[in-house]
């Protein structure tokens, strides 16, 4: 009888086997998780996290809820995840004049939220054919040839402002204005500006403030507006100062002259000059407004 030899065929096969069942099986599992991560983002995005409530907050005396949602164009049923809501906020802004800020966002898993603030008419600006008014932010809310509230409300003359239709933001033609324009818009955002009667832009290196207790401020060019103007009203203040009417200009980066109204010297006064870069100075107010022409 002849003897069988045995040959590992059959585990060799079977080695093979299983590393092809092992390859398949990482590939159904792949396939398993890419159609339900597809499955679940589709649902994300069609059936899932679709708008159900809109709510609408923040101060609006011009317009309806119902009207601030119509121009974001965002309707109930549209999905949150979908929703471009700085393109939306947009949208609200340029349609809905006196809209000042607008502000969307999502509450998962179905509600929008809308915060809006209103525009509040802070300038008059003159030009050649008419009045702007502009809001704090800049922001065109009308034209016409009368001015509005000037009793509370500022006139800038001079700015040379471009064509613009309300809802727009306020552009000079003149870049020096134009930063000048910014910085005041940047200080009256923080600090009211109910004390000043009319800024003259119409010169841009020699601006003039004229304030409604009688004081006129010849500032000086564009350059740091937030400082002189906090510099001339420290010195309204001061003892010496108080009061009175009369007239104030820079002289240099940090000094400043005042002459009463009607005399022909100017009056020193030594006061503290507002803070900067944390340090404070002391500030000489010197006698030479005549050198001026007042």
């Amino acid at each position: 009888m002849n003897d069988v030899e045995k040959t590992n065929i059959e585990r060799t096969n079977s080695g093979k086997r299983l590393r092809r069942r092992k390859r398949m099986m990482s590939v159904y599992i792949f396939v398993v998780l890419l159609l339900v991560l597809t499955v679940g983002l589709t649902m994300c995005f069609t059936f899932l996290f679709n708008i159900d409530k809109i709510v609408v907050s923040g101060e609006s005396e011009e317009y309806t809820s119902l009207q601030i949602v119509e121009a974001s164009e965002i309707n109930a049923g549209d999905n949150l995840l979908r929703l471009d809501s700085k393109k939306a906020a947009k949208k609200i802004l340029d349609k809905l004049t006196y809209v000042e800020t607008a502000v969307v966002d999502r509450d998962f898993p179905s509600t929008l939220r809308i915060n809006v603030t209103r525009c509040v008419p802070a300038y008059n600006i003159r030009f050649d054919d008419g009045v702007y008014l502009v809001s704090r932010k800049g922001k065109i809310l009308s034209m016409g040839d009368v001015y509005t509230d000037i009793e509370k409300i500022p006139v800038i003359t001079g700015y040379e402002p471009q064509m613009q239709e309300a809802g727009n933001m306020l552009v000079s033609e003149n870049s020096n204005k134009n930063d000048a324009f910014e910085q005041f818009l940047n200080r009256f955002q923080r600090v009211d500006n109910s004390n000043i009667s009319s800024i003259d832009m119409t010169n841009e290196h020699d601006i003039i403030v004229v304030y409604r207790n009688g004081m006129i401020f010849r500032m000086g060019n564009w350059s740091d507006v937030d400082y002189k103007l906090n510099l001339a009203e420290t010195v309204m203040e001061d003892e010496t100062v108080k009061g009175k009417k009369g007239y104030l200009f820079m002289i240099g980066k940090k000094q400043c002259s005042f002459r009463v109204s009607g005399e022909s010297e100017s009056i020193p006064v030594t006061t503290t000059a507002p803070v900067e870069n944390g340090i404070t100075t002391e500030t000489t107010v010197v006698s030479t407004a005549a050198a001026y022409g007042f």
